[in-house]
């Protein structure tokens, strides 16, 4: 089954950097969505939502891109349909079908209407079990038809961070296929070899299988982020510490490798967080001990307080804070879970007086924060009157601070660097320089001497 025609139900920052990038690799793409704005932009060469990019890429392969709010229309003039709906979290910490449903609804009718064999594949984010169960029932519902001898079904999730999407689904370290059968695991698998940049590998493996390994590779990657905050406030505990020493020779063991363990905040995001809360309650309805992931959300939720009680002998008594960095990363505009955001409300809360700053998030955080911060996405005005500068993230703009940046007329100033980026400035003497996971008290040596002394 050679395929050239692809269908993308859902045009958001995933399916939208999907469809621009399979007809950059010469694939016939056609995009679904309910909003007729997206649609309109697709159709008009126009990205649809913000991404890294996507814009210039949509315009450059236009010739096989087109849009429509008719599903239908997609799944009778393409072989294959990947579905990219939002699951979002429910009051349980599941991840909800609702949008997944509908989605599947319609597309069980259009294939009630098509002759040909036609493969749907469910890239969003669902919890083991869900495809088989939640989902693959209403297909045969609708369509009166069964998987396996009339269509083909597969989950196969991507692993993408925003802002880099395009390049990510282009280039990742392998494809998770979950296949109903080889028939549609083998069409699946075609278009991952048509499609990747780096000759990626295909593993494929059960719908249950894939959708526990997609939700594990996330709470792993978070647990190895806590790990590394855990390290980090070691380091500082320890004369000379440095958590990027310590970091860097572990990282040298192949069994634990450098990536994700460069401690220092932690992790936010619309994927992390709740990957995390999800497999836990997974674990809950199965029996599965799995206090590991809540013992790990809890200490990331409770890392902002933490380093606001440990900060306070080093910020004057109702002090100006400068939080740089309200994103959840750099370059995104995304606040969700943002340990920046967070940071903001604990300082309001401990009594200082907290202006934001971030050049893309500035809009979302000002709403978030409205009872907390001030919010601006102007750095000058950020700094003006601050007595204490938090980096909280590496953006460009504040890894080229200078001293008179920084102190604007002020004899002096405090800079605390979550991502030890900004090692320069402590060589001002004006500029009282505190890195996060690095140790830079005196004291600290009187307490290992108390501990092991001889009685």
């Amino acid at each position: 089954m050679s395929i050239q025609n692809v269908s993308i139900i859902g045009l958001g920052k995933l399916g939208a950097s999907m469809l621009a990038g399979m007809a950059s690799r010469g694939l016939n793409v056609i995009g679904v969505d309910v909003n007729k704005n997206a649609v309109d932009a697709i159709n008009s060469g126009r990205e649809p939502v913000q991404e890294t990019n996507l814009g210039d890429m949509i315009a450059a392969h236009q010739p096989r891109i087109r849009a429509t709010l008719d599903v239908h229309d997609a799944v009778e003039n393409s072989d294959i349909s990947f579905v990219i709906v939002p699951t979002p979290s429910d009051e349980r910490g599941a991840f909800s079908l609702q949008y997944a449903r509908y989605a599947f609804k319609s597309l069980g009718q259009a294939l009630k209407k098509k002759n040909r064999y036609h493969v749907i594949v469910l890239t969003s984010t669902v919890l083991p079990g869900a495809t088989r169960h939640g989902l693959l029932p209403i297909l045969e519902a609708e369509s009166g038809k069964k998987c396996g001898p009339d269509f083909g079904l597969c989950y196969n999730p991507e692993f993408i961070a925003l802002g880099s999407v395009i390049r990510d689904f282009l280039n990742p370290d392998f494809y998770l296929l979950g296949e109903f059968d080889p028939r549609s695991g083998d069409a699946l698998e075609e278009i991952h070899h048509r499609v990747s940049q780096n000759n990626a590998p295909v593993k494929r493996m059960s719908l249950e299988n894939a959708e526990i390994a997609k939700i594990s590779v996330n709470s792993f990657v978070t647990m190895k982020i806590s790990f590394a905050n855990m390290l980090a406030e070691f380091c500082e505990k320890v004369p000379g510490g440095d958590v990027d020493v310590v970091s860097d020779a572990l990282g040298m063991d192949k069994r634990i490798g450098r990536k994700y363990l460069t401690g220092g905040f932690g992790f936010g995001g619309p994927c992390f967080p709740r990957d995390n809360v999800a497999l836990n309650f997974m674990g809950d309805q199965l029996g599965v001990d799995s206090r590991l992931l809540k013992t790990n959300d809890d200490y990331n939720r409770g890392l902002s307080r933490r380093y606001v009680e440990k900060l306070q002998p080093h910020l004057p008594r109702g002090a100006n804070v400068a939080v740089l960095g309200l994103a959840y990363k750099p370059l995104s505009h995304v606040i969700e879970e943002s340990p920046g955001v967070y940071l903001c409300r604990a300082l309001s809360e401990a009594g200082y007086r907290v202006v934001g700053h971030d050049a893309l998030a500035a809009p979302y955080a000002e709403t978030a924060l409205k009872m907390s911060a001030l919010v601006t996405d102007n750095l000058d005005e950020a700094l003006r009157d601050a007595d204490v500068v938090l980096v909280t993230t590496t953006d460009k703009p504040y890894l080229a601070l200078t001293p008179e940046q920084l102190l604007k007329g002020k004899t002096q100033i405090t800079v605390v660097d979550f991502w030890r980026a900004l090692k320069p400035l402590a060589r001002d003497p004006r500029i009282r320089y505190l890195p996060i996971g690095i140790c830079t008290s005196s004291e600290i040596d009187g307490q290992l001497k108390a501990l092991w002394a001889s009685p």
